[in-house]
């Protein structure tokens, strides 16, 4: 006959047992205990902080828009579709570069996304028919008062705080996308892919390293892109530098024009010039530039607009999925620039 005492043992015993077994994954036939939902780091609801407050993700997003003006490439590399892009440049169907339409596989042209136009400003009605249950713009110039149209929409992921206008790097683009649809640890193997190969460009190139050099296009003048700009974050992660006092010449923006008194600021070690068609030579034979040393001496670098070869339009869609073309197109051509030699100007 069981005592009254052994029968709290036994089941203790048996608890005891069960946890032990929950604990180790014995018993399961698996080495690894399962996964659960928080653990794969996919779990919703997820929060996400921005310029004007937190946005809150309750489930996984099925019709997603986007109102910035490259967060389609993190989307597509992390196998989601988006209904609707923003315009930028290069007029593609569905806003995306080739890099990014490759990535819409075996989709079929039905799943090529609408494209918005945001030249007169967001367009909220289109945005509203499309019914987004996301809407996201890191890299965008979103105010207070968009910022509370689009939330009245469907929530928003607007910029983050305490960086510029379009002054988002592309890290935290495919970060805070991944985060939003479910896919956090996708993104981040996303980003140390690519900055694996930025650090195997530095150990290559180790004369890249100090090296002060400056991003430009000559839009309606000199324009310099400032520290906050992606472009020039490209320079800092090959291994160069940025000048110094160079956002104090800019200002708090993404970039600014330098006015002619102020060309010096373009005789660096390496100088990248984004002309439009047509714009090298007029450039180059420019009355004040030419004279420049980082002219005479060749360390210049024209990545003139031509969408054959897809690096005038990656160099300045900077993302995910544009950045190993750049890699590849953009690091010879610098390297070329700073070995000493005029002839092998790029």
């Amino acid at each position: 006959m069981t005592s009254p005492c052994e029968v709290p043992m036994r089941r203790l015993l048996v608890f005891l047992a069960v946890l032990l077994l929950a604990l180790t994954g014995c018993g399961s036939g698996n080495d690894e205990a399962p996964q659960t939902a928080a653990s794969q780091g996919g779990a919703f609801p997820v929060t996400i902080k921005n310029k004007y407050g937190d946005t809150v993700v309750e489930k996984a997003p099925q019709r997603i828009v986007t109102v910035g003006l490259v967060e389609q490439d993190a989307l597509l590399a992390l196998g989601v579709v988006p209904v609707a892009t923003t315009e930028w440049f290069g007029e593609k169907p569905g806003a995306l570069f080739p890099w990014a339409k490759a990535k819409l596989g075996d989709h079929d042209n039905a799943a090529v996304p609408q494209v918005l136009s945001d030249k007169d400003g967001i367009q909220f009605e289109k945005i509203a028919a499309l019914r987004p249950d996301l809407i996201i713009g890191l890299y965008s110039g979103i105010s207070a008062d968009d910022y509370q149209k689009l939330t009245a929409i469907a929530p928003t992921v607007a910029q983050p705080a305490g960086v510029p206008d379009y002054g988002v790097s592309w890290q935290v683009v495919a970060r805070t996308v991944g985060q939003a649809v479910g896919k956090p640890a996708q993104a981040d193997e996303l980003v140390k892919g690519i900055e694996t190969r930025f650090a195997e460009v530095r150990a290559q190139h180790p004369e890249f390293k100090g090296r002060p050099a400056l991003m430009a296009t000559p839009y309606e003048g000199y324009f310099i892109y400032g520290t906050q700009d992606p472009r020039s974050r490209l320079l800092t992660d090959f291994g160069f530098v940025l000048p110094d006092g160079l956002d104090k010449a800019i200002g708090d923006k993404f970039g600014a024009n330098i006015s002619a008194e102020r060309i010096s600021l373009l005789d660096q070690q390496a100088l990248v010039w984004f002309p439009t068609k047509g714009g090298t030579a007029k450039l180059k034979a420019d009355p004040l530039y030419k004279n420049l040393k980082v002219r005479t001496e060749g360390r210049d670098v024209f990545v003139e607009e031509n969408y054959d070869d897809q690096l005038y339009g990656a160099t300045s869609f900077v993302s995910v999925l544009s950045l190993p073309i750049v890699l590849d197109g953009l690091v010879p051509k610098l390297a070329a620039a700073v070995d000493g030699n005029p002839a092998t100007n790029a």
